[in-house]
C-alpha cells in the first residue's frame, strides 16, 4: 500500500535548526509563527477564526530514519518509540496544539509553536475540549518524576548524525 500526503501549506517559525528549540508547545509559550495555507486550500479556512486553538499535523521534513528504542528528551532511560514523542519515526508525522491569534487571508498567526521553520503542513483540525480533553488520564513513564517541559530544549540526539534506522 502506498500513502501519499500532499502538504496543504507550510509553517513559518523562528526556529532555523532543531537543536535548542522547545520540544513541546508548552515549552514554546509565547513563541509566534505563521501557518501559510496554499491558495488552492484557502477556502477550507472558512469559520476557523471561531476557534481559539488548532491541532496542526505536519511532516518532520528534517527527520530521517528511526529506531524503535530511543532515549527521549525528558529521560535518560531507553523507551519504546511509540511511548515517546521523538521526531524520528517510521512515518515522521508531528502534532502540535497551538493558539490561534488571528486569521489574515490564508495566513494564520499562531502562538506556542514548537515547529521547525518551513515545515510542511499536512492538516489542521480545530481543538474542541469536549472532543479532545480527556478525564482520568495516565502519562506512563512521564508520571515517575516531576518533569518540567517548559524549559526543556532539543539537543542533537535525534539529528542526522545519529540517523541509524
Amino acid at each position: 500500500m502506498t500513502i501519499v500526503c500532499d502538504p496543504i501549506g507550510v509553517i513559518h517559525t523562528p526556529f532555523q535548526t532543531s537543536e535548542g528549540m522547545p520540544i513541546q508547545p508548552t515549552g514554546a509559550a509565547g513563541v509566534q509563527g505563521t501557518v501559510e495555507i496554499y491558495e488552492k486550500f484557502a477556502e477550507g479556512l472558512q469559520d476557523i477564526d471561531g476557534f481559539s486553538h488548532l491541532i496542526l499535523l505536519y511532516h518532520f521534513h528534517q527527520s530521517h530514519g528511526y529506531k524503535l528504542q530511543v532515549v527521549p528528551f525528558m529521560d535518560t532511560c531507553t523507551r519504546g518509540l511509540f511511548a515517546t514523542r521523538a521526531p524520528r519515526r517510521p512515518n515522521p508525522i508531528g502534532l502540535s496544539i497551538v493558539r490561534l491569534l488571528r486569521v489574515e487571508g490564508r495566513h494564520l498567526q499562531v502562538e506556542n509553536i514548537d515547529v521547525l521553520d518551513n515545515t510542511p503542513l499536512l492538516d489542521i483540525k480545530p481543538y474542541v475540549p469536549v472532543f479532545d480533553a480527556q478525564e482520568q488520564v495516565r502519562s506512563g513513564w512521564l508520571e515517575n518524576e516531576n518533569r518540567d517541559v517548559s524549559h526543556q530544549r532539543a539537543d542533537c540526539r535525534f539529528s542526522d548524525e545519529d540517523s541509524g534506522s
